[in-house]
């Protein structure tokens, strides 16, 4: 099992993302040691959210957040396969309707949250409201800056209602994130997933950096932390996501409710 906490935010970090690993081999040098015990950490979630579903009482929300091809997409399928559907909800959040833009940033965040016996996850979240809106400048500061601690007291809340929330930051680098986007044009099974933004949202890397780090480090807390995942590999980005989950659902200890008593039912 790798040591989830040396990618864990703590409370009073400096995050400076430019010299926080993105490659996993640097971390982790046996691939097929970490991709078997990948296929097994998933077959323990597969049991832990089957158990979380029928106990029916506790819930636990996913977020990911990352720069353009980090990966979110591919980390939701690889994670969660096997897992029963009825159990987890994905949710992307996308460019605002009209009718979100009329409401307050957390008013379509807050219908998505999961409910007892779930597990919710977050491709994008609430989170677009520090970083986006920062960044290409839609709106003034003294909007998005209070919004932090809007963000914190509002997952406050969801964990006092009795909502675990874990949220990864896929971290690659901007290399990486070339290498993708070429693979996208080059490749036409995946040139669908190409936007010409990604292009534009490139030049503002340095933007977007600072926005996520401060995103990091205001809004790391104990309940609800944030983990800085390499994210280079695909293997060690999804061990490390799945190794957090298991973690976590472990200490939260869902069990199968007690059966009915059936003592002398016969079934015809």
């Amino acid at each position: 099992m790798p040591d989830v906490n040396k990618h864990r935010v703590q409370k009073n970090d400096k995050v400076k993302l430019n010299g926080t690993e993105t490659d996993g081999k640097k971390i982790e040098k046996d691939r097929a040691a970490c991709e078997a015990l990948f296929q097994s950490l998933r077959s323990e979630l597969i049991t832990l959210q089957a158990q979380l579903y029928a106990e029916g009482q506790q819930k636990l929300l996913i977020i990911f957040q990352a720069m353009d091809a980090a990966g979110k997409d591919g980390t939701v399928r690889s994670v969660f396969e096997g897992v029963n559907p009825q159990g987890v909800v994905v949710t992307s959040f996308k460019r605002p309707s009209e009718e979100e833009l009329a409401h307050d940033f957390l008013w379509r965040v807050h219908k998505a949250v999961p409910p007892k016996g779930m597990i919710g996850v977050f491709n994008r979240s609430h989170y677009e409201d520090v970083l986006v809106v920062r960044v290409h400048n839609i709106v003034p500061e003294s909007v998005w800056r209070p919004r932090f601690e809007m963000i914190n007291d509002f997952e406050k809340m969801l964990t006092a209602s009795g909502t675990r929330i874990i949220k990864f930051f896929l971290h690659i680098s901007k290399n990486e994130q070339k290498r993708r986007f070429q693979e996208r044009i080059d490749d036409p099974s995946k040139r669908w997933k190409f936007d010409p933004e990604d292009l534009e949202k490139r030049k503002l890397w340095d933007g977007y950096e600072q926005a996520f780090e401060d995103m990091l480090e205001k809004c790391s807390t104990k309940d609800s932390p944030w983990y800085i995942v390499p994210s280079d590999q695909n293997w060690y980005r999804d061990l490390v996501v799945t190794s957090v989950i298991v973690e976590t659902l472990k200490e939260m200890n869902p069990q199968y409710p007690a059966p009915p008593d059936v003592t002398g039912v016969v079934v015809e």
